[in-house]
């Protein structure tokens, strides 16, 4: 079978799943319910009018997943570019908006760079993650600027219960070695969690660019090897006294360094911190206050030929007071503010190097009968664009126990980065934040084990910001209008857990300009995923198949980046109770493909892990 057939195979899975539901027996069992915080404060993700996605710790080893990317890859709505591979730069693309219109929090705390506006998910360490949500849709409304696309919040692993630990070591392809250990506990009232991890990788070529005259990609020819070097750790600590009070204090560090092909730099050191505390009191039954703050950093030192080139170290400080309190049985208004100061430090000589945020926000959420009912709206104040209101609207009614139907409406913005306004040589001070509007319509049906979804949507996005060639520098010249269609089905089919997904997706440039019509770039209109996962006594193996659709690298929609396939394999053996042995094949079909243009990514590779759990 040639691998651009497979194709209708992983969009018509979720169909055949359906069909397979009405000849394979389906046991009714109750789940434990996951808690989300699609509306910053605590729901199962029944409840919650939001299209979310909960990945858990189990699912994070089951997956054997080495990077965010490669976990999140094929999540609905979520894609990626990247290039070169491991630690390489990774931009994000949430249901078709821009990289930078995705909102990362980190144990509740904003993350990313206030010069790019994005955040580096390729050094973020899986082994100190307990669990992600992914929330799709505008979330402006609760969280300010940057929720366009949606919101991604990363928790950091928590502790509690009796004193354990864990420690894993492998490696594999590109000479990979990796190593993690962690112990935690605390008891029923307290918790705590000390964990690390080291990640080491020769890698691969990167790139496969040209240098000037003519240059494209990384304007250079350097067939190296790229490696990369994280080393990573986390520390938790908190309790809590009775139902009056809880204390949670968190700190999250990785340092280490990439190698890459460029004209200009070709290798970086890096550091992220983020450090924050959360104080939650409850004077009583009905209400609760909470106060978060802390810090995050995002700091990079690069160099060219090992020779020092530029520095950037962005600070982000925050502040938060949030009130909940419960009107009546299934009524409840949240009201609070937060505060935001972003420094930016470095070699750069931006003309500002600070801005700060306030911002006041309000929810209610309502259930009468059948109905659901999710309101909410936030005034921000920034510094340099003044004030700003965003809203959001859902309404779910249940048709019956099984049926669910969704319809939502929001505003979102964002404001523009550092270096869109204030780059030397480049940034544009004149620039107006980004704003959108999205509708969505979604259905959900529930029956036992098997969870099926139809999500519809519109995002509309107004003054986009792009490079404008007539002054050389960002403008607000464009808008774009994306839709999307996302199908989801989990289910039990003779004793394979099975996940699959299909996006259907149509993000166009309506900038009344030359690219008018065109592809915003890197986003492919159809992916799917499916993956499936069974255990046999001591025994469990598991399989991914992900596709995604031609598309484009350029706004012209000139340079065409093809479709490609991948198949992915996974096996563990249960040595004893607290020991396992995990291999992984990845790409198995050796598929060379690209998701930015003369940015390779891996071949067939393979990977073994050993997991102790005690």
């Amino acid at each position: 079978m040639q691998i651009k057939r497979l194709f209708p195979l992983t969009i018509f899975l979720p169909l055949v799943g359906l069909l397979l539901l009405a000849t394979t027996p389906v046991q009714a069992v109750e789940l434990e319910p996951v808690i989300v915080t699609a509306s910053r404060t605590a729901q199962t993700v029944d409840e919650t009018l939001a299209p979310v996605t909960v990945i858990t710790r189990d699912d994070i080893e089951r997956s054997q997943a080495r990077s965010i990317q490669d976990l999140l890859r094929g999540v609905p709505g979520v894609s990626f570019s990247n290039n070169g591979g491991a630690g390489k730069n990774t931009s994000l693309f949430l249901r078709g908006a821009e990289s930078d219109h995705v909102l990362v929090l980190i144990d509740g705390m904003r993350v990313g760079s206030a010069t790019t506006g994005t955040t580096s998910f390729q050094h973020i360490p899986l082994q100190q993650i307990e669990r992600i949500e992914i929330v799709r849709g505008p979330r402006s409304s609760l969280y300010g600027s940057e929720a366009i696309g949606g919101v991604i919040q990363i928790f950091t692993r928590k502790g509690g219960g009796e004193l354990s630990s864990f420690a894993a070591v492998g490696g594999g392809s590109y000479r990979t070695f990796d190593g993690a250990a962690g112990v935690s506990g605390g008891g029923k009232q307290s918790w705590f969690n000390v964990s690390g991890n080291f990640i080491e990788t020769d890698g691969f070529n990167a790139c496969t660019g040209k240098p000037f005259p003519g240059g494209a990609g990384c304007f250079t020819n350097e067939p190296d090897k790229d490696g990369y070097r994280n080393l990573s750790g986390s520390a938790r600590v908190g309790g809590r006294i009775g139902d009056l009070l809880e204390v949670d204090l968190r700190a999250l560090r990785t340092l280490g360094r990439t190698r890459f092909d460029g004209g200009f730099q070709n290798e970086a050191s890096f550091v992220q911190q983020v450090l924050g505390g959360t104080v939650k009191l409850s004077p009583g039954e009905s209400w609760q206050m909470t106060l978060s703050g802390g810090r995050s950093q995002d700091e990079s030192n690069n160099a060219k030929d090992s020779v020092f080139s530029s520095s950037f170290d962005t600070v982000r400080d925050s502040i938060s007071l949030q009130n909940d309190m419960a009107l009546a049985d299934d009524h409840l208004l949240t009201v609070g503010a937060d505060f935001r100061d972003d420094k930016v430090a470095g070699t750069t000589a931006y003309s500002e190097l600070s801005r700060n945020n306030t911002g006041v926000f309000a929810q209610y959420l309502g259930t009468v009968r059948a109905l659901d009912t999710q309101l909410s709206g936030r005034w921000d104040d920034d510094e340099a664009f003044g004030a700003r209101f965003t809203g959001g609207i859902s309404v779910g009614w249940a048709v019956s126990t099984q049926d669910r139907l969704i319809a939502s409406y929001g505003t979102a913005y964002k404001a523009p980065t550092f270096n869109e306004l204030y780059f030397p040589g480049f940034g544009n001070s004149a620039l107006k934040p980004e704003k959108s509007r999205s509708m969505e319509l979604e259905f959900r049906h529930q029956v036992g084990r098997s969870h099926w979804t139809a999500n519809v949507y519109e995002t509309r996005i107004h003054n986009l910001i792009s490079f404008d060639a007539s002054i050389s520098a960002p403008n607000n010249i464009e808008e774009a209008r994306i839709r999307g269609l996302e199908l989801g089905l989990t289910t039990e089919v003779r004793g394979w857990q099975v996940a699959s997904n299909v996006t259907i997706l149509d993000p166009q440039n309506h900038g009344g300009n030359n690219s008018q019509g065109n592809l915003l770039p890197r986003r492919a209109r159809k992916s799917a995923r499916v993956q499936a996962d069974r255990g046999f006594g001591p025994w469990a193996l598991g399989a991914t198949i992900r596709y995604a659709d031609k598309r484009y690298d350029d706004l012209n929609n000139s340079r065409q980046l093809a479709q490609y396939t991948t198949l992915d394999l996974r096996g563990e053996y249960r040595i004893c109770e607290h020991l396992r042995l995990q291999v992984r094949g990845e790409n198995l079909f050796n598929q060379r493909y690209e998701t930015a243009s003369f940015f390779t990514q891996p071949g067939r590779s393979g990977y073994i892990t050993l997991r102790f759990d005690g």
